[in-house]
């Protein structure tokens, strides 16, 4: 960061034009400004228009914002403007962790800017690239967010903050990635709430959406935690780069958010592994009311089969012997007085007897 003169790599004619290095057909540049003492006095549409307005003044800062560039686009850039081909890789490449590279006097920014739906209950992250030279900024974007539109017209209303250079565009970008962290916050705080009181209902989704609930917040802590390291890069070269002692201070507040967001998220983790235990142990806990009540129902079922099955042996032995006397056979007790009544006598004995048997066994 910090000011410096022209860019050796800045080919020049003799007559002191810009030779046309256009970007590759079907640029990706979305915007493009050239500042002078905080006010926009050129909006070019390519990149050797850029240059040129540029470097009619040497107190000029370019920034020129891009969305999905191509490789070609990339490489002209980073001709014109000295970028570091790995740092190029990584942008053309995307899918990169923040984090903060220098080389030489360009610094080389990645950050997750995060959207919540609140809809499908899901975090969205779009990634930003920036190139912060001493006079350019180039920003990459390969999502929808964050808007960075409404950074540049913030920053054109504020002439003053924009007067700081290119410390002023990184530090617009970085407070409104931080700012977009809130919602986020808020959104996964309410969730939270609703799924401690879910969990208590019996819902038999809720382990589905604690465990899905805590990824997202743990693909947020990766966005936002490693701003940390970032801005604390930025710091140590306060001194050595000459940043603005009010950048300094508006950085330090962006630090101080970022430290808030990460313990708030922190403690979101910290309630869902509690919640998810908790929720383990109801589930537990109904489950083994289910096993005891269908043991309570077996061992019920169990006793009513065993007064069925007494019942019917009880029943069963009258109808054996009233069946023997029935067929057609002769039987000696007929022809005796006391034959019928023997044969009432052994029923009611038997009976009585498998009676008393089951009895004692609390069959019956």
């Amino acid at each position: 960061m910090g000011r410096r003169g022209m860019a050796p790599s800045r080919d020049l004619s003799q007559d002191g034009a810009i030779p046309a290095r256009p970007l590759a057909r079907g640029t990706s540049l979305v915007d493009s400004g050239v500042y002078e003492d905080g006010v926009r006095v050129a909006s070019p549409r390519d990149l050797a228009s850029t240059v040129a307005a540029l470097e009619q003044r040497g107190d000029r800062i370019a920034w020129m914002g891009l969305y999905r560039p191509a490789r070609p686009e990339l490489d002209a850039l980073a001709q014109e403007f000295g970028l570091h081909e790995l740092a190029v890789e990584d942008a053309v490449l995307a899918h990169q962790r923040p984090k903060l590279e220098r080389y030489g006097d360009t610094l080389f920014v990645v950050l997750r800017a995060a959207r919540y739906d609140d809809e499908h209950e899901e975090v969205e992250f779009g990634e930003l690239h920036l190139f912060i030279g001493p006079d350019f900024v180039i920003t990459v974007r390969h999502a929808e967010s964050p808007d960075l539109s409404a950074v540049r017209k913030r920053l054109e209303a504020d002439p003053e903050l924009l007067a700081r250079g290119t410390d002023a565009v990184l530090y617009a970008i970085l407070d409104a990635v931080v700012d977009g962290f809130g919602p986020v916050v808020r959104g996964l705080g309410i969730d939270i709430d609703e799924i401690e009181a879910q969990v208590f209902t019996g819902d038999p989704e809720v382990s589905r959406r604690i465990y899905e609930l805590s990824q997202e917040v743990v693909d947020f802590l990766r966005a936002v935690t490693p701003l940390q390291t970032i801005l604390a890069g930025l710091a140590g070269g306060y001194e050595k780069y000459g940043v603005d002692e009010e950048l300094q201070r508006s950085l330090r507040d962006v630090a101080d958010h970022v430290t808030l967001t990460t313990e708030r998220v922190e403690t979101y983790r910290t309630q869902l592994r509690d919640i998810l235990a908790v929720n383990s142990i109801l589930v537990s806990q109904r489950q083994n009311e289910e096993i005891k009540a269908m043991t309570e129902a077996s061992y019920a079922q169990g006793e009513e089969v065993k007064k069925i099955s007494s019942w019917a042996a009880i029943l069963f032995t009258p109808s054996l012997i009233s069946g023997i006397y029935g067929m057609n056979l002769r039987i000696p007790e007929e022809d005796t007085a006391w034959g019928y009544p023997f044969a009432l006598a052994l029923m009611l004995v038997l009976s009585v007897g498998l009676y008393v048997a089951f009895r004692r066994r609390g069959w019956l």
